[in-house]
Order: structure tokens, then sequence, then C-alpha cells
């Protein structure tokens, strides 16, 4: 039985990948197509040195981190970009389970998105990858956050978007639902992983997370789509 729900945030809650993807080609010189799809995932630690060691910023990473988060809660204040239907599943969903969060994104721009949302008081839990080891796709957020919540993983459900977050929550013992990321959407292989998919929050729903996707075994090719 599932007993909680933790939702990452980026691609998930907030439709801001793309905007990440542009504050940091603005500070790099060696931007490629791929690089913030190599990113995502990543805790600050880990991206950071990625934009000083690949993407060629100078300075030391902490400075790089810095600067683009400053320019995050930025973009964040001039206009926050919810997906569509995310206040309304994180109420929803709340009336049933109890809720955490797990999030590469930044304590700061964790804590500016929920606020800014109304949705603070929703959450039991909240971690951002650089309060742990290793970000995603190791699944240290996702043992975290049911710890804090009180849970062990196996009775918790990670909505997820990223391929790197689908193999981060199931590494976790997680049951995973995605909602596939339509910018960067998961391989085919990594979302097998996935026990239900989804098209949007729309369609989270209590009856969604409590249903058992494989009754007989899951499908050798794919999830099935709830």
């Amino acid at each position: 039985m599932i007993e909680a729900v933790v939702f990452d945030l980026d691609g998930v809650l907030v439709d801001s990948e793309h905007v990440w993807d542009e504050v940091r080609e603005e500070r790099g010189s060696r931007w490629h197509e791929g690089a913030q799809a190599a990113m995502m995932g990543m805790s600050s630690t880990q991206w950071s040195h990625y934009m000083r060691d690949v993407i060629g910023l100078p300075g030391p990473p902490a400075e790089i981190n810095a600067e683009v988060v400053r320019r995050m809660q930025r973009r964040y204040a001039e206009h926050l970009p919810l997906m569509e239907g995310a206040i309304q599943a994180v109420r929803r969903l709340s009336g049933a389970f109890r809720l955490g969060l797990a999030s590469s994104s930044n304590r700061p721009l964790i804590d500016a998105v929920l606020s800014a949302a109304g949705l603070a008081s929703f959450f039991a839990a909240t971690v951002s990858s650089e309060e742990v080891v290793r970000g995603k796709p190791a699944p240290d957020v996702f043992v975290e956050a049911p710890r804090l919540l009180g849970f062990a993983p196996k009775r918790c459900a990670a909505v997820e978007d990223s391929g790197n977050g689908v193999r981060a929550a199931h590494a976790a013992g997680m049951r995973v639902v995605a909602i596939p990321n339509r910018r960067y959407p998961p391989p085919v292989d990594v979302l097998a992983l996935a026990a239900v998919v989804l098209d949007s929050l729309v369609e989270l729903t209590i009856e969604a997370m409590a249903r058992e996707a494989y009754p007989s075994g899951p499908p050798s090719s794919s999830p099935r789509r709830a």
C-alpha cells in the first residue's frame, strides 16, 4: 500500500527545464545542444563543475552555482511557470497521502517556488540534492525524503518526469509514476521502469496512485499508461 507521495519539482510541478537551459546558456562559452539533458538531475555541486569543466565558465564552481541561482530567482520572481494542474494535483493528493518533495534544485529555489505557489504547507518534507551526497540518478534524495516522512521507500510513490529522476526513484525502491518531460523525454528503456505513465498532472488522481499497474507482472516492452 502506498502511504506517501514524493514529487519532483522541475518538470513536474514547475515547467522550468527551459528556464534552467536559458539561464545556463547565457553563462556558457561552449554551450552545446545536449547540455541541459546531461545536467538534468545533477546536484548543484555536480552541474556547477560541469559548467566549469565542460561548458567553459571561468571561476570556482561555487561562484558559478551562486550566479545561476540568483538568475533563476530573478526569473521566478518575474514569472513562476507552474505546470498546468500542479496546484490542484498537490491539493488533491494531500487528502489521501503524506507528501514530500525530492528535487535537484537548490534549496533557495525549492523554497521560493513552493512559497510563491502557496504549496509549502502541503509538504511534510522537502529534500534538495545539495543536501545529500549524490544527485540523481543516484537514489539519495529518494531515500532521504521517505526517511523524513517516516516511511520505507517501498511504501512511497515518486512522481517524476526525467530519465535520471525515474532511475533514481526506482533505485530507491519506490513505485514510480512517470509524467514524461515533453522537451527532454526519458529513454524508452528507462520509462519502462515506471509502474504507471501519465500524460499530465490532470491524470494524477488518488485512484491513479493507488492502482496496481501490473496485476499479472510488468510487460516486457513498456509500462501501461493509466
